[in-house]
């Protein structure tokens, strides 16, 4: 522990960085500034915490959510007072809507400087709003020992509340001088304070074993469907319960529960196709329906599941309302960890009902398999990417097209990759930096994005010479946003192609030159393997780019999905 007393500011933020290296902080993102200067340089001299300088606080944000996203402890941003601020929201936005702790630190004038046209001043009372879970402005840093005492117990609460899930926001003021120019305010506290003693905490009380929640009793004996999506745990849940009931898992491909299957349960993975099918979709109407997390991305699910109208059991571990299908729904707060397994061996729901679903499955991953083999088609690279990465492996997927083809085409398998994606907001901002983050001191990652996603967040390319870890960006090039040519407005053209589709011409190559990142082009599913098998956990940042047509995969995808639901309705004659 080293404390520094050369002054006012200098001792109030080592006592802060000591402390919320204490709370299990490990991470700071640090965007460069004046005001923001004795918190930097005392989190820099910190050897217990890592900092990261990132230019951009939008990137820094992004990148800062991937780090949470990976390790699930407390992040820490910090930036300097005005509108810097301001460019975290995107990534508070989708820490909230995740589950993502965050620890926003925006630095600020004191009190006297506000409302009177001072430098770099905005109001930042509550800047994130509702988007955050707590909110406080530290005191104006004194070197009174009471004062220590209260800074040091608000950062162990903020960190705690940013540990049970989502962002959390502090305002910090600081007064001249900013930088630890020796003075004599801070001296005396040197041996006026038990500092060892000063950092201690009471021992954790103990906890008494808990009660595991269980299903309904009424639920388990009729014919189920388990539905793994995001934000609950990596999949052993649902599967476990899946095999213990002899209920069929409708797998998200972020889930856990599709790419590391490790149960004997029967996984569906392409349900978006077989309920596309009438026949199939009657026929496989469940009784009861059972879900971990959120929904997935499918709208053909979600349709499906509304229509049934069957009761639901929804495991989540956040208090909001989780529910957006409004169904008979009874919403159970847990983690997975508090969830009682099944039994192992269990008369669940008869044998037929998850032959069934196997029937189906079998015969539409048949017909999509065939996408491996389609000529220049984007979901061949998807398909190709999920079968390729091993356990070991994270892949890191882009909301609109790719995390929807990831869904509808990635089979099932037993050793894939860890999937992580920005669905809590679902939009596409802070790509690149998030997976910057991921990768960042983590497993060798690939981020499998639109051309639109990844030039949305070119600023991140600043980021590559700070990544301690290995990302292979794999960059879908159709020269616009592929996913609206999927909605009713594509027949509107004019104005669809301009305002939409939002066609581009940039040329990825000579930008990522700029950035002295290295760059590929590929031209094939196959020519894609043979480079994720070489460079994949190779140090840095490296894309590879694949040119693709969207409006020929768009009829690609349409005739798919309609082959695939026919096999599967054919398949349940």
């Amino acid at each position: 522990m080293t404390l520094d007393f050369r002054n006012t500011n200098a001792l109030w933020c080592s006592v802060a960085a000591e402390t919320l290296w204490r709370a299990g902080v490990r991470h700071a993102v640090v965007s460069p500034g004046s005001r923001n200067t004795p918190l930097t340089m005392a989190l820099v001299a910190h050897p217990g915490i890592e900092t990261t300088p990132v230019l951009d606080e939008r990137s820094a944000a992004f990148f800062g959510l991937g780090i949470a996203k990976r390790t699930g402890a407390p992040v820490l941003l910090l930036c300097t007072s005005g509108s810097a601020g301001a460019n975290y929201l995107p990534a508070v936005i989708e820490a909230k809507e995740s589950g993502t702790p965050l620890l926003v630190v925006t630095a600020d004038r004191p009190p006297e400087l506000r409302d009177c046209a001072s430098g770099q001043t905005i109001d930042q009372q509550k800047l994130f709003g509702s988007f955050v879970g707590f909110y406080h402005e530290l005191a104006v840093p004194a070197p009174r020992a009471e004062l220590l005492r209260y800074l040091r117990q608000t950062l162990r609460h903020t960190v705690a509340r940013a540990a049970e899930g989502g962002p959390v926001h502090l305002n910090a003021p600081f007064r001249d001088p900013l930088p630890p120019i020796e003075d004599d305010t801070a001296k005396a506290l040197a041996c006026a304070v038990e500092w060892e003693e000063f950092f201690e905490e009471p021992p954790a009380a103990t906890a008494e074993a808990p009660v595991k929640l269980g299903l309904p009793a009424d639920f388990v004996s009729k014919r189920g469907v388990i539905v793994a999506g995001v934000g609950f745990d990596r999949g052993e849940c649902a599967l476990a319960h899946g095999a213990g009931y002899g209920w069929p898992v409708l797998a998200d491909a972020i889930s856990g529960a599709r790419l590391q299957v490790s149960t004997r349960a029967t996984v569906v993975a392409a349900y978006d196709a077989i309920l596309r099918d009438e026949r199939a979709a009657e026929k496989l109407a469940p009784e009861v329906v059972v879900i971990f997390g959120d929904l997935p991305t499918s709208k053909v699910l979600r349709a499906w599941l509304a229509k049934i109208d069957v009761p639901v059991v929804q495991f989540t571990p956040y208090p909001e309302n989780r529910d957006g299908l409004h169904a008979r729904t009874r919403r159970v707060r847990a983690r997975a960890e508090e969830l009682k397994y099944p039994p192992l061996v269990f008369q669940g729901a008869p044998q037929e009902w998850e032959q069934s679903w196997a029937k189906a499955e079998a015969a539409a991953q048949k017909v999509l398999a065939n996408a491996e083999t389609e000529p220049g088609f984007e979901g061949a690279c998807t398909r190709t990417i999920a079968a390729e990465l091993k356990r070991g492996r994270t892949l890191f997927v882009a909301s609109s097209m790719p995390v929807r083809d990831l869904e509808h085409l990635a089979p099932a398998r037993a050793d894939g990759p860890r999937v992580i994606a920005n669905r809590g907001a679902n939009g596409i901002d802070g790509t690149l930096s998030t997976a910057l983050g991921v990768a960042h001191g983590g497993e060798p990652t690939v981020l499998l994005t639109g051309d639109l996603a990844f030039l949305h967040d070119t600023n991140g390319l600043l980021t590559a010479a700070k990544l301690k870890g290995s990302l292979t960006v794999v960059v879908i090039n159709n020269e616009g946003g592929g996913i609206f040519g999927h909605l009713p407005v594509a027949k509107f053209d004019p104005p669809f192609e301009e305002y939409w589709a939002t066609p581009q011409k940039v040329e990825i190559a000579k930008l990522c030159a700029a950035y002295g990142v290295p760059h590929r082009i590929v031209s094939s599913a196959s020519g894609l393997r043979t480079l994720l098998r070489t460079e994949v956990g190779q140090p840095g940042l490296r894309v590879i780019e694949i040119r693709t047509d969207r409006k020929k995969d768009a009829e690609t995808r349409r005739r798919l999905f309609a082959e695939a639901a026919k096999a599967a309705g054919e398949a349940l004659r």
